[in-house]
């Protein structure tokens, strides 16, 4: 294995956790598109952006916030939060980012976000008592 792999695949275990780097090193031992993607992901978003100097994990973490709220992947978006969050990033800065992208991105991409935030946070023990718009009624 490179070096540049063995930054991402290190930098990913620090983030996300020694399970989740298992299954994710798993993915690489698979083969066909799925390793093939997950070798991308090793090599150039954790071994070659996301390790680079220059910006803190936190400010990082913020842009790939910005960016997948304004794309409306949520799905993402909650891996990314909980990146965030093991970044360094307090609950409160993750509200604000989503809170600022508002006039920027629109309600229905601010609101979505605002969604898998509850989401994340619940899972996390951090909110239990907000609602998704959808369990409010609105979607």
């Amino acid at each position: 294995m490179d070096d540049i792999r063995e930054k991402g695949l290190q930098l990913f275990a620090e983030i996300m956790g020694p399970e989740r780097a298992e299954q994710f090193r798993l993915g690489l031992e698979q083969g066909g598109i799925s390793g093939a993607m997950t070798g991308f992901a090793a090599d150039f978003a954790f071994g070659s952006i996301w390790a680079r100097d220059g910006l803190e994990r936190a400010k990082r973490s913020l842009v790939v916030i910005g960016v997948l709220i304004a794309q409306r992947q949520t799905a993402e978006l909650k891996n990314h939060f909980r990146i965030g969050l093991a970044n360094g990033l307090a609950p409160r800065e993750i509200e604000e980012a989503v809170i600022q992208s508002l006039p920027y991105v629109g309600f229905p991409a601010a609101a979505g976000a605002t969604s898998a935030l509850i989401e994340v946070f619940r899972e996390q023990g951090l909110d239990t008592t907000s609602l998704t718009s959808h369990e409010r009624g609105l979607l």
